[in-house]
């Protein structure tokens, strides 16, 4: 079977990560190959945050919780880092520009032996003044729109494959 195939196949979504921090080098790998993701008319315009900072984890990890109301949780599951996808608010195409991102993020983190896991609220939490000054510190200039949080990290687990649902594909010949 084709490499990157097997590659999807296999690629799961990781809830349970170890302390140990991925290298600098496999770090800028899968950052590298989200900006290598098909884009609208190529403007190639989603970014990537990428935070291995433990405070400002734990900053966003604590405003993710807010969102969905319950700040006793960790929504990164503990992994040491977070990929933060968002996309200028003025491209039509970035939510599908950005989730493509978070596509190669995942599956290249995947070939390196990370695990990963898209975490959802990215819009929410970059939506609000905190958010937004966030940003700011960073330098990010411009008006965007979070996507997601591809966290990533050494698995503390093994995820095992579901079945893929029947009846899903319909052919036109």
């Amino acid at each position: 079977m084709n490499e990157i195939i097997q590659a999807m196949e296999e690629r799961r979504s990781v809830r349970a990560y170890t302390d140990e921090m991925p290298t600098d080098e496999q770090i800028e790998q899968v950052i590298e190959a989200g900006l290598w993701a098909a884009s609208s008319m190529n403007r190639q315009g989603p970014i990537i945050v990428a935070v291995t900072n433990c405070e400002l984890r734990d900053r966003l990890s604590a405003m993710n919780a807010e969102v969905i109301g319950d700040p006793s949780r960790d929504p990164f599951y503990g992994a040491p880092v977070v990929l933060v996808v968002l996309a200028p608010r003025d491209q039509p195409n970035r939510v599908y520009d950005g989730s493509l991102v978070m596509g190669n993020l995942m599956l290249a983190a995947h070939a390196l032996g990370l695990g990963s896991c898209w975490i959802h609220r990215a819009r929410e939490e970059f939506d609000t003044p905190e958010g937004k000054a966030i940003l700011a510190e960073l330098g990010v200039e411009g008006d965007y729109e979070g996507i997601g949080h591809c966290i990533l990290g050494y698995p503390a687990e093994t995820p095992e494959p579901k079945p893929r649902a029947e009846g899903r594909v319909f052919y036109a010949k």
